[in-house]
């Protein structure tokens, strides 16, 4: 039978999850191993003070109960224990989402959601990332009033592609995003990544450095007139479902050997 392991980074009590599993089991067995916190932000981080406590959890889906695992750690180190203890094997097929807003241009390392599908790559796993557009006061929350049912659809629909297609040998992870109007007759178009910042950072609102403060961030919507084979532009111009394939291999696009003539030049 075919095994899917779910995972995500807002936490085993979001109701993105939820959606996913209910329609990625139409495709197989689901083992859901999520981090018990919200860990959004945490790209495919690997921090020692993570406790790594794996809890059994019985949740009610589609009206059946399921059991699930809630990991103490990040969504990498979920997959990690996932595949290395909880199944003791590398699934089928890991789908990381489904995540409370877009994963779009060059600040897609910080997302946890993106850092998980590519763990699971990296342990030879076929790997899907799928974030949905949301208001960005949803972003931390598990609120109900997103509706996640059209990027179940979609997450069914690639994991299916995924499961059944070869793909060429430097697709790691399909990266998914779909805009919050999305439905299952919403076109897709692959898409590279936007090397514009999508989310712009934001200064503390302090009085002084001694007091707690988190970073904040905003959409930069200028951005939106980006290059038209662009994630961002499919998302926020064509209003479609980006598919963008990432690659594990970082390495610069030159020629090295040019490279290191300019490095070596007196």
């Amino acid at each position: 039978m075919t095994e899917i392991l779910l995972t995500n980074d807002d936490g085993i009590q979001s109701p993105g999850l939820w959606a996913a599993a209910q329609a990625l089991s139409a495709l197989g067995f689901v083992h859901v191993a999520a981090p018990r916190d919200q860990f959004s932000g945490a790209g495919r981080s690997m921090p020692s003070s993570s406790d790594g406590t794996i809890t059994i959890r019985e949740v009610v889906v589609n009206g059946k109960p399921w059991q699930v695992h809630a990991v103490g750690g990040t969504p990498a180190q979920a997959v990690q224990h996932a595949v290395l203890e909880i199944l003791g094997r590398p699934p089928d097929l890991l789908v990381s989402g489904i995540n409370y807003g877009e994963n779009v241009g060059s600040g897609i390392t910080i997302s946890g959601t993106v850092g998980a599908a590519l763990e699971g790559s990296a342990l030879g796993i076929p790997s899907l990332a799928i974030s949905l557009e949301t208001d960005e006061q949803h972003h931390f929350s598990y609120s109900t009033e997103v509706d996640f049912s059209t990027a179940a659809f979609f997450t069914a629909y690639f994991g299916q592609m995924l499961l059944s297609k070869r793909f060429p040998k430097d697709v790691d992870v399909l990266k998914v995003d779909l805009p919050c109007d999305a439905a299952p007759e919403t076109p897709w178009v692959v898409t590279r990544l936007s090397r514009k910042r999508y989310f712009e950072p934001l200064a503390p609102q302090r009085a002084s450095w001694d007091q707690p403060a988190k970073m904040g961030y905003f959409r930069n919507d200028e951005h939106f007139s980006d290059a038209p084979d662009t994630d961002v532009y499919a998302l926020q111009v064509l209003r479609v479902i980006s598919v963008t394939p990432l690659s594990l291999d970082l390495t610069s696009r030159v020629d090295l050997r040019e490279l290191e003539r300019l490095l070596r030049a007196g």
